[in-house]
């Protein structure tokens, strides 16, 4: 049976706690492979592995666990090795770059940040703020509603305020958060969304920044911005040394 891992630990880690379950129906239970002065948290493979909302929790319930008491390394969701044997190669093979990873990380978490725009507020913004929109709107309310020519043309303004206000949305969220967080990173296109950043920051620093969420939110009605965390630090994470 093939091994599913979750994360990578130091041996030292104080452990998990007792009947941790992991991914799979019914849940198996999470142990860990040690190698040296590291280890791998794992459980046995599912016989059909595929991203169900029940085991992407689960992969992220356990790292949340690990992280709790001591630094890990977070694996991706889906993350297999043969059997348990292949598992400690992997740590043999890595063990300098995993321990620097470790030490890097201990203590920290991420933050996830997306921002989208209320559709009406920053319709009013576009208005308010660009003074042509503001002439035609006002010229073809007058006019019983304007020509096909004039309405064409307001579309065009409108959509045209719309994207530079949400390029200029974007940056003011990364630079109003970058300066409470030690790093920062864009994560995909998500559709919907006009802002996807992750941050890695001192566990002991997460009040100071969800402070810094609400204060921009408060300042920009016309976002909805919404922060999850602390989350382990996927986005920070290189599991393979890099080669020349």
């Amino acid at each position: 049976m093939s091994t599913y891992v979750y994360g990578i630990v130091l041996a030292a880690h104080p452990g998990l706690p007792e009947e941790l379950a992991g991914i799979g129906d019914p849940p198996n239970p999470v142990r860990t492979v040690r190698e040296g002065d590291l280890a791998a948290v794992v459980s046995d493979a599912p016989t059909e592995l595929r991203p169900k909302r029940r085991d992407l929790l689960a992969h992220q319930h356990v790292l949340t666990e690990a992280g709790a008491s001591g630094a890990v390394l977070p694996l991706r969701f889906g993350s297999l090795s043969d059997d348990d044997d292949a598992v400690r190669a992997a740590l043999a093979g890595q063990a300098e770059h995993y321990r620097e990873q470790l030490g890097r990380l201990d203590g920290r978490v991420e933050y996830n940040v997306k921002a989208v725009h209320h559709e009406d507020a920053v319709l009013r913004l576009v208005v308010n703020e660009n003074s042509e929109v503001r002439t035609l709107t006002e010229a073809n309310r007058a006019a019983g509603g304007g020509s096909y020519q004039d309405k064409l043309r307001l579309g065009e303004l409108v959509a045209n305020g719309v994207k530079t206000r949400e390029v200029h949305d974007a940056k003011a969220v990364e630079a109003a958060l970058a300066p409470h967080a030690e790093q920062h990173s864009h994560g995909p296109e998500t559709s919907g969304w006009l802002v996807n950043l992750s941050f890695l920051l001192d566990r002991a620093e997460s009040a100071a920044f969800l402070n810094a969420v609400e204060e921009f939110r408060q300042a920009n009605p016309q976002l909805d911005v919404q922060a999850t965390g602390p989350l382990p630090p996927y986005s920070f994470v290189s599991t393979e040394r890099a080669t020349a």
